[in-house]
């Protein structure tokens, strides 16, 4: 045991070396909306990586579906990606941002919950196993190497049966946010005990409104936002360069999805014209709930040194994210959005306030009805998770 936390002494070691070398620079070191001084907060910003869920290749699971891999090595980085910056939104919701994580110290139970929706079990709502299922639904085979929209999809269907954390994700379309699907979305109704809560504002009927104004008001689903981009042909357009590093100093900010071709990293700042993010590709064995009921979390954080890379090397696909908790949270994300991302001749996305007429109808996405044959196994199974 002594040389387990002597592993752990010296990577912490290694980090702070490592912050040795970031050049000596007045600049700011942006993490997912905070700021830093690298020159007096080096260990604050140590903190904070370390606070991050770090989700990297497992082994030694049970086989996916029962016969498939038992090893996402080679594969799911970008499934993992997408695992930390929803991990990262439900650290959020429950903890805030200013959680911070401390070795070997007792944490709230909502984040020992947190961690188990991730766990590479098939009983587990955000797990390698899920998402590899759910993937097949979009085009991809267990095994298969997934893009960043392709995992926004995913996790927007999963977390449909999550009812715990309880988010409403929204994906964007053709580089497009619509403020007004997602406030459909995101808007619900929390109506007196004898009304069922969380629904939608369009099922407000004669009969509730005759209760008065006591009967019900109007709530907020947690938004999940995620915005899948191009942003170049081959390699990213230095014209968007300013932009995107932008959405990182947003309070709201989750990091972005993407790296290079078939080699997935997810960025959670930058210092300059460098990203920093977490690596996923580092293999490690499976870890299960303990006997009382908590996972060891020894493995979920990432103490070793953050890996950088030039902005301008990135792969032209990515996939931001945000998250809102609160409507003011997403009221204050668009005025940030037109001040700081709408400003440019070639903008990085758009943001409008009306549905598309070109588009097809927004329709709120919904838990599809059980059944007892392909994909509804999934969904039968996710129906008795994450509660």
């Amino acid at each position: 045991m002594e040389r387990v936390l002597s592993k752990y002494e010296n990577q912490i070691t290694i980090f702070a070396d490592y912050l040795e070398e970031f050049p000596d620079t007045d600049e700011l070191v942006w993490i997912l909306g905070k700021q830093h001084l690298l020159k007096t907060e080096k260990s604050k910003l140590l903190s904070d990586i370390s606070a991050r869920l770090w989700f990297t290749y497992r082994r030694k699971f049970s086989p996916i579906g029962g016969t498939g891999p038992s090893s996402d090595a080679g594969w799911g980085c970008m499934l993992r990606c997408g695992q930390m910056m929803l991990a990262q939104a439900l650290i959020c919701r429950h903890l805030g941002r200013d959680w911070k994580w401390e070795k070997q110290k007792e944490q709230p139970k909502e984040y020992q919950q947190i961690l188990q929706c991730f766990l590479d079990r098939k009983d587990c709502c955000y797990s390698i196993h899920q998402m590899a299922q759910m993937g097949v639904g979009e085009g991809k085979s267990i095994g298969e190497w997934f893009g960043p929209n392709t995992v926004a999809q995913v996790l927007k269907k999963l977390a449909l049966f999550d009812e715990w954390n309880s988010l409403a994700v929204y994906v964007s379309m053709d580089n497009t946010v619509v403020i007004e699907d997602i406030k459909k979305m995101c808007r619900t109704l929390s109506l007196s005990a004898d009304i069922p809560a969380e629904r939608p504002l369009e099922s407000l009927t004669a009969s509730t409104q005759s209760k008065g104004p006591s009967a019900c008001c109007t709530a907020w689903k947690p938004l999940l936002l995620i915005v899948p981009l191009r942003l170049g042909i081959n390699q990213i357009n230095p014209v968007y360069v300013d932009a995107f590093k932008e959405c990182f100093k947003m309070p709201q900010s989750l990091g972005a999805l993407g790296g290079k071709p078939n080699n997935a990293y997810y960025f959670i700042g930058f210092l300059g014209d460098e990203l920093i993010f977490l690596d996923p590709h580092t293999t490690q064995t499976f870890v299960d709930t303990e006997e009382n009921g908590t996972v060891d979390d020894q493995t979920f954080h990432c103490l070793q040194p953050p890996q950088r890379m030039n902005i301008l090397n990135l792969d032209p696909s990515v996939a931001l994210g945000f998250f809102c908790k609160e409507e003011k949270d997403f009221d204050s994300w668009c005025s940030l959005v037109q001040k700081e991302i709408l400003k440019e001749n070639l903008r990085m996305f758009e943001l409008v306030q009306k549905h598309p007429s070109h588009w097809p109808p927004f329709v709120p996405p919904a838990k599809p009805e059980v059944t007892t044959t392909g994909a509804g196994r999934l969904y039968h199974f996710l129906d008795s998770t994450c509660k």
